[in-house]
């Protein structure tokens, strides 16, 4: 991961602080607010959605099949032409545009786009990102391919998520390693409790913008549902985890891939890790996470990095992202993540809440509709 701005005004500090006092009311999303897309050359895909549909009564008349290759890279001209414009043309044929809140992805829809990488005007991005920016595209933006687009919802921790104030999509994605590992995130969603520990794990080196923002977090709510590792210790073996942050493996001093959590139902998760969410296809067991120093017959689908999947496959509901370099400034950020989450928000708004960008790496697991009660 590479580090770039210094943000992290006092005001940050300010605002994620007023939360642990702030009763944020509760709006109700339910599958009515959804877009549900299948794959239907993918049979992963078909049985998501299927079970989706019935555990979030989305509306038939809600669930766009499209009909192409399930690979997990793709190029900008196929994503344009097989994904975004049929989309697009759903969304129009049956008047939902406005009304669609959440478009729900599903493990064997393509995960991102080909590109050139240069810096923070790159071209490739996630399939999610870029859907994310479907509703401003559609009715008119003129936003371009390269680089990253201000997220509009970034920071709103006490506005409800609404069009046409905020000219995006809340794009999320029900995926892990298999079925099983789907189906059990979205029955954990439906069970989530607001109940459980805070787990925020920094690494030594002090003086980083991601170990403010850690520290920050844990400011922000109350103290006794707080673990804040603020040392080079390695937090392994938690219990009632019901949210989870850390370097995960830019973090130099661990060593293990299997954190060893007890995740309660609802827990969400973020990670400053450049490619967890490079691919959802499973290594082998005995597969374990290095450094980019360490020979690359020792990777895993070209990284050495910690995987998302391995989070929903622990047990975790909802957990952010990134399928290319989307560098530190432009990650989930924690301190609007989990005040916003802990007060009610449904899990769609409350990553989007803490993501600056979109049309970016980024990408987010889970059901939208998950809130806390």
């Amino acid at each position: 991961m590479q580090f770039g701005g210094r943000r992290l005004a006092a005001i940050v500090r300010a605002v994620t602080g007023a939360l642990t006092l702030l009763a944020v009311p509760a709006f109700a999303h339910t599958g009515a607010d959804v877009l549900l897309v299948v794959n239907q050359r993918s049979s992963v895909s078909r049985r998501i959605g299927d079970y989706y549909i019935k555990k979030r009564e989305v509306p038939l008349t809600q669930v766009c099949r499209l009909n192409l290759p399930p690979d997990e890279e793709i190029s900008r001209d196929a994503f344009e032409q097989n994904i975004q414009k049929p989309i697009a043309a759903f969304l129009k044929k049956n008047q939902l545009g406005e009304r669609i809140l959440y478009i729900v992805t599903t493990l064997g829809v393509p995960l991102k786009i080909q590109g050139t990488m240069a810096e923070m005007q790159s071209e490739a991005s996630s399939v999610d990102s870029e859907l994310a920016a479907l509703y401003g595209r559609s009715h008119g933006l003129d936003w371009p391919v390269k680089g990253a687009l201000k997220n509009p919802y970034f920071t709103q921790v006490t506005q409800p998520f609404q069009h046409p104030r905020f000219p995006i999509y809340l794009v999320t994605r029900l995926a892990g390693y298999s079925f099983d590992d789907v189906q059990g995130l979205i029955d954990r969603s439906m069970a989530a409790k607001n109940a459980g520990m805070l787990v925020l794990d920094a690494r030594a080196d002090n003086n980083t913008n991601g170990n403010a923002w850690l520290r920050s977090a844990a400011h922000a709510l109350p103290p006794e549902r707080v673990l804040l590792e603020d040392t080079a210790k390695v937090l392994y073996n938690q219990k009632n985890v019901i949210g989870y942050a850390s370097w995960g493996s830019n973090d130099p001093d661990r060593h293990r891939r299997d954190l060893g959590f007890e995740f309660l139902p609802g827990a969400v998760t973020t990670e400053y890790v450049s490619t967890n969410a490079r691919t959802f296809a499973k290594p082998a067991d005995s597969w374990n996470i290095g450094s980019w120093n360490d020979a690359p017959s020792t990777w895993f689908a070209n990284s050495p990095q910690t995987l998302t999947a391995d989070m929903v496959q622990g047990g975790a509901t909802g957990a952010s992202g990134h399928v290319y370099e989307p560098y530190l400034d432009l990650i989930a950020r924690p301190d609007y993540l989990f005040p916003a989450y802990f007060s009610g928000r449904t899990l769609g708004e409350s990553y989007y809440i803490a993501m600056p960008a979109i049309s970016w790496m980024n990408i987010v697991i889970g059901d939208p509709l998950c809130r806390l009660r």
